[in-house]
Order: C-alpha cells, then sequence, then structure tokens
C-alpha cells in the first residue's frame, strides 16, 4: 500500500499578513523539494473540506459560525493569528485533510498518510483561534476515528511549542493519549510536567517539557524512556502526529537543535510503534516549521521513513533532559500512572 499525502493549492489562499512566518511559502518549499526527486509510493490526493458536525465535535457552535462569518474578509483574531478572505475555505479543508488522512489509514486503502496543510491547529482551543491555529485539526481526525470505530487514539506532539489547544480537548478523555515534547518556558505558557490530565482523564496527558538547546539524541531519550513505554501500554488503534518542525535547529522560532534526522527517528520509532499496536495506523499532520529549507528537508526526510526508511536516534543524552524525562515520570506516578520500563 502506497502513503497518502492530502494538499490542495487552496492552502495557499490562506495569508495571516505581511512578513508573517507562517506564509504560504512553507508549502510552497515542501512541494518544491517532492517535485525536485518525487518519493516511490507517495500518492498526491484533494482533500475535502470537513463538515460542520466534524468541527463541532471538537469546536463550540458559535466559534465555527465565527470563523465561518470572516469568509472573504480580513480580520485578526489576536496578535499572532489574521486571516485573510481565503483563510475559512483553507481551514475547513485543512481539517479536511486531518480527517481523509484518518479514514484512509483505517480503511486500510493506505498505509499510512500525511495531512500537507496549513493553517496549523494544536494551538486552536474550542472556542478561540490562537497561535495561528484557526481549527485543531488533530483533534478533530481524533474524534473522526473515534467515530470510526477506533477505541483508543494516540496523539504524540513534537512541534516546538506545547500544543494546548489539543490538551484542553482531551484532559478529561481517557480514550485519547496526548504526548508532548516541547520547549518550557515557552510560548503557550503551557505544558508542565504536571499537567496530566484531570478526571476521568488523569494519566492520559503526558508533557515531557525541555530548555531549548536540545538535540537528536536527547528527544530519542524521551522517545525511549517515556514516550514509548507509555504508548505500549496504552495499546493505541491509531496514531497522530502533529508534526511541527519549529525543533529544527534552523528554525527562527524556537531554540531548539533538532536536524533531519532527529524528526526521521522520531517517525520511525511512532512507525514501529504503530506495527507494533495497530496494525502500522498512524498519520502525521503538519504544524510549525518556519526555515523554508530546514522544513522542506525534515518533510521529507519523515515522508521517506512512512515509505519505509528506517532512522535510529544518535546517542549523547544530557541531564538536563535525563531530569525532564524523570520529572514527567514522578508526575504520572503522582496520580498512579506507572511508566513501564522499557
Amino acid at each position: 500500500m502506497s502513503t497518502i499525502l492530502f494538499t490542495d493549492p487552496k492552502f495557499l489562499d490562506h495569508d495571516p499578513g505581511p512578513g508573517h512566518v507562517e506564509s504560504p511559502a512553507r508549502l510552497d518549499a515542501i512541494m518544491g523539494e517532492l517535485g525536485r526527486a518525487p518519493l516511490d509510493g507517495l500518492v498526491i490526493e484533494t482533500p475535502r473540506a470537513a463538515t460542520d458536525a466534524e468541527i463541532e465535535a471538537v469546536h463550540l457552535p458559535g466559534y465555527r459560525g465565527q470563523l465561518a462569518a470572516l469568509a472573504g474578509e480580513y480580520a485578526s483574531l489576536d496578535p499572532d493569528t489574521g486571516v485573510s478572505p481565503g483563510s475559512w475555505d483553507a481551514a475547513i479543508l485543512a481539517a479536511g485533510a486531518a480527517v481523509g488522512a484518518v479514514e484512509a489509514v483505517m480503511s486500510g486503502r493506505a498505509q499510512n498518510a500525511f495531512a500537507l496543510a496549513r493553517p496549523p491547529g494544536h494551538h486552536a482551543r474550542p472556542g478561540a483561534a490562537m497561535g495561528f491555529c484557526l481549527l485543531n485539526n488533530v483533534a478533530i481526525a481524533a474524534e473522526a476515528a473515534l467515530r470510526r470505530g477506533a477505541r483508543r487514539v494516540m496523539i504524540l506532539d513534537w512541534d516546538v511549542h506545547h500544543g494546548n489547544g489539543t490538551q484542553e480537548v482531551f484532559a478529561a478523555r481517557d480514550d485519547v493519549l496526548y504526548m508532548s515534547v516541547h520547549q518550557f518556558p515557552f510560548y503557550p505558557g503551557t505544558g508542565a510536567a504536571g499537567e496530566v490530565g484531570v478526571g476521568a482523564g488523569v494519566g492520559a496527558t503526558v508533557n515531557c517539557p525541555l530548555p531549548g538547546g536540545q538535540t537528536d539524541a536527547d528527544y530519542g531519550a524521551v522517545f525511549h524512556d517515556l514516550f514509548l513505554p507509555m504508548g505500549r501500554a496504552f495499546a493505541p488503534d491509531l496514531i497522530l502526529v502533529s508534526a511541527g518542525y519549529d525543533a529544527h535547529a534552523h528554525d527562527p522560532l524556537g531554540e531548539m537543535r533538532v536536524t533531519e534526522r532527529g524528526f526521521a527517528a522520531m517517525a520511525s520509532a511512532l512507525s514501529e510503534l504503530a506495527a507494533a499496536t495497530c496494525g502500522g495506523k498512524i498519520a502525521l499532520l503538519l504544524e510549525g516549521g518556519y526555515d523554508l529549507g530546514a522544513l522542506a528537508a525534515s518533510v521529507r526526510a519523515s515522508l521517506e521513513v512512512l515509505a519505509g526508511r528506517r532512522e535510529d536516534f544518535p546517542r549523547g543524552v544530557g541531564p538536563e533532559t535525563v531530569d525532564a524525562v524523570a520529572a514527567a515520570r514522578d508526575a504520572l506516578r503522582a496520580v498512579g500512572r506507572l511508566v513501564p520500563k522499557t
């Protein structure tokens, strides 16, 4: 089976404003890289728009209506998040691409999938836009998967910024495991190790906040000592990845030192987890990443993994990451959720 890449030229119609880093050039750079040397087995499809019901499984009806009413207009939703006349159509297509990726993987039509869409989504809250994000694409995709028969969905967020919106949607749920590795303290200010979920969802939120400057090897320690054991114990029916590439060493917003090899290693680890737990069902959804060359190369590296390449993490974890992983494990232990041994 193939890897399906969901994308559409209409994603370029979302223009958050002059000089904004989340620009249409991001997708142009990625598609240019893929056009330079096409990947075997990669099939490109046009997504459908998400339905009102799919959107309102995550977002308040009033908020959806507010965004829809801005179709054809310019507006500022917060200091970081603007819309242009084409933004609403791009946003519902981005959410639709995420749902389409889920449908393709769960139906067996594709081995795996990548939603190459914008605007990104993981900061979008149920009733508010935030941090370049209008609709929470990965949350909408997770809800679609649950409606289609998945009992448990795992979301792994490797964007350099914490996915506060996604965490908020699922904090009180035990059918979605949300795990994030991110720079901290940093925008949006959430994602401390002690944020482990609430109510029935206690222990189903896992945060590993890291200081800036961490490397591929540090991310490897987070995966091997925290995320992968938790994922195996959770035994998801589907894995979704909020695939932001702003932890790259060249990114202008983040302060991490991840390389294309590191992103490929993360994708490899999650693909192997998917093979072991859910028949290989995994879908990646584009979030951040603002150095155009680094973004294009890192997306390509991830797609190569989906096509069958494997990459290992290098060795050399630092003491700050060791402490961060220990803090995350301690926070889970404090609420009665033990991290299995590797």
